[in-house]
């Protein structure tokens, strides 16, 4: 696995049209998102085709900004610690995002008529809901375009709903007057996000910062005192085949033939196995038997053995419950609460069995290899969770306005919900994935190299205790923002290892304030000029 700082980043992206692999994604996006406008104007029966076109349009580039951003964020940590390259990033998001949506998504959403604005305090017209939405759309990819060009992670979430506000307050002040129009905010739920701008990082840092402390200070830590002693003791032997050599070369020819006749009887004992020290002939062999002794004592692989096993196991019930209690939440699987418990355990002392087997066959590699080998594989296994909650989850940024503009071409009115058609979360899934590969980079970079350095086990740990915040913020009801969250998690392993970028993280942190006034400045100006152009 070949890390990202190892080349030149942009390598690994090729611009549009020199790489087969952007051919690829480009054609595959063309080939779904026209696909889907030919069944799209037979579903909506050829009511405002030209709306529904652009409305399409509209939803297809905010899933894909949504790839670039959020996704791009999730996966920063895996590629910066070197786990995964961007390409196989790429094929693991593909799999699990698209999967996640099409699996999980929910077959209904809600068409966002009540929430943070409530569109039921004015007749709103069914066109203008269309416009709100479309809007809503446009603006918040072109913010998060370009949060993701200046390589700031933003939250998606944020973006949307900043969006909806301002086209609402918009069409509320062309009605009904401001004050009537600032009456239609929520503004105790606008309060949260801005709550959210502190709790989601501060929470997310203080998990990660405590989960990998324990893990610096019982595994890595432990690890290198032993591969410190491993080396002294390697320093040992070279020293005594130098010394023995040395003595070697003063021996009578008499004397040398003698003595490798005992090397060579000693050889013989010690690959025969169950031997005494004491039955050894030459010096040489006793000696470097206590030498290699001294190796045995060291234990180098006992806390791989011992603490990963656990963490794993840990890592593996955090994952499935944010999957059990948040990604799957829209699939009716039947299962009590009863039952989720019993399968996260289930799966916990499965991993914790198969990660103990596979820390007894790395014995024979470095403790290098093998820590990184372990705590790679184990954060593919988050990264892939994370990537399935996400796409289950954030799509429905880019698809719930998409499906309420949908359903009012098709129906002429505004629903509660609104039916999700599974071919619709197809191709907003393979508009995320594209998004990722063409523009994601810059994301990448920041989340996995320039706010930290982040190595498999950090990653690790960023990624778990985001999981876990996650989870616990959606059981307590908290206010938090899971890009926020994520960012917070990588700004604690740089505390533990004291070289966080606190310069680049400004920008960042005012990219956050931002999000929300932008996102709003922007809809307000799309819906004035789709409502002059079509009415």
């Amino acid at each position: 696995m070949e890390s990202y700082a190892s080349g030149n980043p942009d390598s690994r992206f090729s611009p549009f049209g020199f790489s087969r692999l952007s051919l690829f994604f480009a054609i595959l996006l063309l080939a779904t998102g026209g696909y889907f406008l030919f069944w799209g104007l037979g579903y909506i029966q050829g009511e405002r085709p030209m709306l529904f076109v652009m409305a399409t349009l509209f939803g297809l580039f905010m899933a894909f900004n949504i790839g670039g951003n959020d996704v791009a964020n999730s996966f920063g940590t895996s590629v910066g610690a070197g786990t995964l390259t961007v390409q196989q990033a790429l094929v693991v998001a593909a799999i699990f995002e698209v999967s996640g949506a099409l699996i999980a998504g929910g077959e209904v959403t809600s068409t966002i008529r009540s929430g943070i604005v409530d569109l039921g305090g004015i007749q709103v017209a069914p066109t203008d809901f269309v416009y709100i939405m479309m809007s809503a759309l446009i603006a918040a990819a072109l913010w998060l375009l370009f949060a993701s060009h200046k390589g700031f992670p933003v939250s998606t979430t944020h973006s949307i709903i900043g969006a909806i506000v301002g086209a609402s307050l918009t069409l509320g002040v062309l009605m009904s007057g401001t004050d009537t129009a600032l009456g239609l905010v929520q503004w105790g739920q606008v309060g949260q996000i801005a709550i959210s701008w502190v709790l989601s990082p501060a929470l997310g840092g203080l998990g990660s910062y405590l989960l990998y402390s324990l893990i610096k200070r019982h595994i890595l830590s432990y690890n290198d005192d032993a591969k410190r002693e491993l080396d002294e003791i390697r320093e040992q032997k070279r020293e005594h085949r130098q010394l023995h050599k040395a003595r070697f070369e003063r021996l009578s020819e008499i004397q040398k033939i003698s003595y490798t006749q005992a090397m060579a009887r000693d050889m013989q004992t010690i690959n025969d196995g169950d031997f005494d020290t004491q039955e050894l002939e030459s010096e040489y062999y006793r000696d470097m038997q206590s030498i290699e002794a001294k190796r045995r004592e060291v234990h180098s692989h006992r806390a791989l053995e011992a603490w990963v096993p656990m963490v794993a196991a840990i890592g593996a019930m955090v994952i499935v419950a944010m999957l059990l209690f948040k990604g799957l939440t829209n699939v009716n699987l039947g299962l009590s609460t009863l039952h989720n418990y019993l399968i996260m355990g289930m799966i916990g002392a499965a991993v914790w069995m198969a990660t103990f087997i596979f820390a007894k066959t790395l014995k024979g590699e470095s403790l290098d290899r093998s820590t990184f080998l372990m705590f790679s594989w184990m954060q593919v296994f988050t990264a892939s969770g994370f990537a399935f909650s996400h796409g289950s989850n954030d799509i429905a940024n880019a698809i719930g306005p998409f499906v309420a503009i949908l359903d009012v071409l098709r129906t002429g009115g505004i629903q509660g919900e609104a039916s999700i058609p599974p071919l619709a979360m197809l191709a907003f899934g393979v508009a995320l994935i594209a998004g990722l590969w063409f523009i994601g980079k810059e994301v990448i970079q920041t989340v996995g190299h320039n706010l930290t350095k982040i190595h498999p086990a950090s990653g690790f740990s960023a990624e778990l205790a985001a999981a876990a915040v996650v989870m616990l913020a959606s059981i307590l009801g908290l206010p938090v923002s899971s890009t926020h969250i994520l960012i917070g998690a990588v700004l604690g392993i740089g505390l533990v290892n004291r070289q966080t970028n606190w310069k680049l993280m400004r920008p960042i942190a005012l990219a956050w304030v931002i999000t929300l006034p932008a996102a709003a400045l922007l809809a307000a100006l799309a819906f004035v000029a789709l409502r002059t152009l079509w009415g």
